[in-house]
């Protein structure tokens, strides 16, 4: 059958029947065949319909919809995340990153299109005119006729798909090609190329990248046009004759001599490449840079196949007049041959014959160039270690009492702990929480001096919203409120103030006062907490729905409506209709809930806001809260990395920066790439009300984040414009310092030989007090005077073990305090004489008779011992450690600091009830004066004997009233052990001084009634 209605010849005849309905048009072609006998024909039907107009109106509105509605999707997410860099000030951010991956795409997607276009054309123009009389060119004819009436499509096709695949993967180069454009010269050269350190951090990365794009572009043209030639016959392969048309031989060979040609360039770049080479060492571990093998192997080689790449190249290149692949691929051969010989079996007989028979000798000159790196590049190169005895003189007992007491405020009231009595105590409200690990700061206390705080916010839980639903979610329950502080080194010892071993607060309550509230200099205190670590969900604020503020312990529930310039409108349709489609709920859209004055809140937790508005940043785990001028303000931590410095050894920052609090209470940089440069360059601050980020300049000299002011202007504030309130609230960063304390336990040793063979190699030691895993012990802030030092700073410290030992080997401390001149100075005590480090010393304490007892005591109260951070504290030649106690469980179902636990100078550790009172007994002392802030749960002060002047009715009523006051704590609390221990003693020194009156007194007034 050909056409419609045709006649077909034979006993075959066709009718044709027109059926028509009300929506179809229906044309049925019956073939039928006469049966055996003569009868009528008979066989299938084939029906062919085709819709009606009204019909294929219909799909073909269906189809522009759906069109729409994907078109609308894709533009939902581009305008509304437009819409919120432009709330938050940082629309050139967008911008900026919007056209250079617009650019990238545009360029690299039309050069790999050019590329494989012209090359199928090429190869196309240059097919024979006849194509050879075999079975092979026979099958291909019917594809060559099957493309013909489409080679333009076919052509266009195949260009965009691969012009679209290269330009999308250019896309994730922005990083790349602004680092390049932008580049700030380090200043610094390498040891072996003297080249500047710019030229490995941001030109080779691009220089490597346009070199895979040179050979993805060449394979790529090299496979479409051999296709093309073989298609066409210019290429053959069972066919008799040449194998190839002089024209498709010139072609190829000129491809393949660019492929050739980019070899060449990448054997030079090679070259460069090993001074930023990771290999393993068994030195090091993870080395990086140049060895013995490579400077004396790997470097020539690398030169001579340079030169025979371009040889090789050059033969390709020739045929265009030869005509002959011979001397070609001779000198491929050769290449690929040199390649095995040169670049790998003469590096591994030089690796065994010269350098492992003497490789401590060979290998110092390039370990010294790698310690000089590593150190210089992770800002470690100015901790140089000091010797420390760590023993301590036990003549001077007297002296170290003293300094004990009067040098360091000690903190002994530990954040990773106490978060439970933060929740327990001011939570107020179920729909309200606390982290659970709360921060460390310093504000100024009673005494005019800075303390030690531990703070945290009450911020927002949406799982306790007394009744879940899309209002109450999004509209009602909004914001947390009030930032919660309490002394850092001491907890409340009078039962009149509250339960005893709780935290002694300096700003409590719903609404918050206290402290906090009162050195704000009369600006008005914003307690609400919009944005937080906690706050995860979006809300719509501002429009018609009140929002519930807090209620009120007496009188009505306080409402408010959001006043501040944060979020993006969602008044008009369209971005009601955008932040619909992008948060896929439609109620946003229809929803009489919003209105004129609507604003929408997400990306609202500190890290996600810093991590948009500077995408090129590395954001520290820890964001803390901090009272500046009347706004509460999340203070974070930046980093600048790179891994392209020469000779410095690579760290991956997520593993680096884990530690026993980091598996479910704080989170490690999200950075899992490794990196070998690291600088804490930006100090950032998000307003917890109103959401505003702001990044300062905090290395004034880091060329990395120059780099990126230049890519980004206006984006990042001078240091001079940090507020001096806002910088007494700055410190060293935690993450950072764990990746330096990694370093240090290998990159302390400045010596090869002694780096070699890792005599002094240290470790940071497990965590004694955390009983779920064996996780690194976490860095602590705390106030100490450093040996040497004239006053106590703010610091952040840690321990090193010996590598593969128990006891102390080093203690690490950093100026922490912004304000302080030297801020970011690095003191690295190491510990010449054999001193218990901190899991000897815990096991010593577990073994301490008084610790059972008061474990035993404990247990008959349905109650646990918890323990605090284990503080190390150099302190007179010695180390004193000192270590909170809380008991945890009974009516009070938080933990409460009960003990002190002090050792000195590898003594026995002492456990006592109040810092003062472990201070006492660790120095051999009965009493002490204990200065503000250093004691904890400390008992009143024991009264002097009687004397001969004191009567005996006096003494006899002392008695009398201890008794009382016993059995009254003990009535008034039966688990308070404390108070009424301490009640005991009361009535222990009332009996002595009644003794003492009675012993005294003369015969003649020992008369009493």
């Amino acid at each position: 059958m050909h056409q419609w209605g045709s006649r077909i010849a034979g006993p075959v005849r066709q009718t044709a029947n027109i059926y028509t309905t009300a929506n179809f048009e229906v044309r049925t072609l019956a073939f039928q065949m006469p049966d055996r006998g003569g009868g009528p024909p008979t066989g299938p039907r084939i029906r062919v319909g085709r819709p009606s107009r009204r019909v294929r109106t219909l799909l073909m509105t269906l189809g522009v919809l759906a069109v729409l509605a994907m078109a609308f999707v894709m533009f939902a997410g581009f305008w509304t995340d437009w819409l919120w860099y432009r709330s938050v000030d940082y629309s050139s951010v967008f911008t900026t990153t919007l056209w250079t991956k617009i650019g990238l795409f545009a360029v690299f997607g039309l050069l790999m299109a050019t590329a494989v276009g012209v090359n199928i054309w090429l190869a196309h123009r240059l097919r024979p005119p006849l194509s050879a009389m075999s079975l092979e060119q026979q099958s291909l004819d019917r594809y060559r006729m099957g493309i013909a009436p489409f080679k333009k499509w076919v052509l266009l096709a195949i260009t965009a798909l691969v012009g679209l695949i290269a330009g999308a993967s250019a896309t994730g180069q922005w990083r790349t090609w602004l680092m390049w454009v932008n580049g700030v010269a380090f200043g610094q050269k390498d040891p072996q190329f003297s080249m500047d350190v710019s030229f490995y951090a941001f030109d080779l990365p691009w220089y490597r990248f346009l070199l895979g794009f040179g050979f993805a572009t060449a394979v790529l043209s090299l496979i479409a046009a051999a296709l093309t030639h073989y298609l066409y016959g210019g290429l053959r392969i069972t066919s008799p004759g040449a194998r190839a048309t002089a024209a498709a031989t010139g072609h190829l060979s000129v491809l393949l001599g660019l492929f050739v040609s980019l070899k060449a360039v990448a054997y030079w770049l090679d070259r460069y490449g090993l001074a930023v080479k990771s290999s393993d060492f068994k030195a090091t571990g993870n080395w990086t840079g140049l060895r013995y093998v490579d400077a004396n192997a790997y470097l020539p080689a690398k030169t001579i196949l340079f030169c025979i790449a371009v040889i090789c190249a050059v033969l390709f290149f020739a045929t265009l007049w030869r005509r002959t692949w011979q001397l070609p691929m001779i000198g491929f051969g050769l290449m690929v041959l040199s390649a095995i010989l040169i670049g790998g079996l003469y590096p591994a007989i030089v690796q065994k014959f010269q350098v492992q028979p003497n490789e401590q000798a060979k290998e110092s000159p390039y370990i010294q160039k790698n310690i000089d790196a590593t150190r210089k590049a992770y800002g470690i190169d100015g901790a140089k270690p000091e010797d420390y005895e760590g023993k301590g003189d036990p003549n001077r007992k007297a002296q170290q009492r003293d300094e004990a007491t009067s040098a360091a405020s000690y903190r002994v009231v530990d954040s990773n702990v106490v978060s439970p009595a933060f929740q327990q105590l001011q939570q107020e409200r179920k729909y309200y929480q606390f982290p659970e690990t709360l921060d460390v700061d310093r504000y100024t206390g009673p005494d005019g001096k800075p303390q030690d705080t531990v703070i945290g916010l009450r911020e927002l839980d949406i799982t306790g919203i007394p009744k879940r639903n899309w209002i109450n979610d999004h509209f009602t329950y909004t914001h947390g409120y009030g930032a919660i502080a309490a002394k850092g080194t001491s907890a409340i010892t009078d039962p009149t103030e509250g339960t005893v071993g709780s935290p002694d607060f300096t700003e409590s309550g719903m609404p918050t006062t206290g402290q906090l509230s009162d050195d704000n200099k009369g600006k008005k205190y914003e307690q609400r907490i919009y944005y937080g670590e906690k706050t995860e969900q979006y809300s719509i604020v501002g429009g018609p729905q009140k929002e519930l503020d807090y209620e009120a312990s007496t009188g009505p529930t306080k409402y408010t409506s959001y006043q501040g310039k944060s979020g993006v409108s969602i008044s008009n349709t369209l971005n009601r209709a955008a932040y619909a489609v992008a948060f896929g709920e439609p109620q946003i859209l229809y929803s009489g809930a919003v209105g004129e004055g609507s604003r929408i809140l997400y990306n609202r937790t500190p890290k996600e806001r810093l991590e948009a508005v500077a995408p090129w940043l590395t954001i520290d785990g820890d964001a803390y809260p901090a009272v500046v001028d009347g706004r509460i303000q999340w203070i974070v931590d930046a980093y600048t990395t790179t891994n392209g410095y020469p000779y410095a050894s690579r760290t991956t920052l997520g593993d680096t920066t884990a530690d026993s609090l980091t598996t479910n209470q704080r989170a490690v940089v999200a950075q899992q790439n490794q990196v070998n440069y690291i600088r804490n360059s930006v100090k950032a601050t998000v307003d917890a009300y109103d959401g505003s980020v702001k990044l300062y300049q905090w290395d004034t000299q880091d060329p990395v984040l120059k780099t990126w002011m230049k890519a980004f202007p206006g984006t990042v504030k001078a240091k001079s414009e940090i507020s001096d309130e806002l910088r007494s609230h700055l410190r060293y960063p935690q993450d950072m310092f764990k990746v330096q304390r990694e370093l240090l336990t290998r990159y302390h040793v400045t010596e090869p030989e002694q780096f070699y063979s890792g005599s002094d190699a240290w470790q940071v030691p497990d965590d004694p007090t955390n009983k779920k895993d064996t996780s690194a012990v976490p860095p602590y802030y705390l106030s100490l005077k450093m040996p040497g030092e004239s006053e106590q700073k703010f610091s952040l410290t840690t321990t090193f073990t010996p590598a593969g030992r128990p006891n102390l080997g080093a203690f690490m401390a950093v100026d922490a305090d912004a304000n302080s001149k030297g801020y970011g100075t690095i003191r690295l005590l190491r510990v010449t004489k054999t001193v218990q480090g901190p899991s000897q010393v815990q096991s010593e304490l577990n073994g301490v008779p008084e610790v059972a007892t008061f474990v035993r005591d404990l247990r008959g109260t349905d109650s646990d011992i918890e323990y605090g951070n284990l503080l190390t504290i150099p302190l007179d030649g010695g180390f004193l450690y000192v270590e909170p106690v809380y008991a945890r469980g009974g009516s009070a179902n938080y933990p409460l600091l009960k003990k002190v636990a002090v050792a000195y100078g590898g003594g026995k550790p002492v456990f006592k009830d109040s810092l003062t009172e472990a201070l006492d007994a660790v120095f051999e002392q009965k009493g002490g004066t204990e200065p503000p802030g250093d004691g904890t749960t400390t008992p009143p002060p024991t009264k002097p004997p009687a004397t001969g002047g004191d009567s005996l009715e006096k003494a006899i009523a002392d008695v009398l009233k201890a008794h009382t006051d016993a059995d009254a704590a003990l009535s008034k609390d039966p688990k308070d052990w404390g108070a009424y221990g301490r009640a005991q003693e009361d009535l222990d020194a009332a009996l002595e001084r009644l003794s003492a009156a009675e012993g005294k007194k003369s015969p003649a007034a020992s008369k009493s009634p």
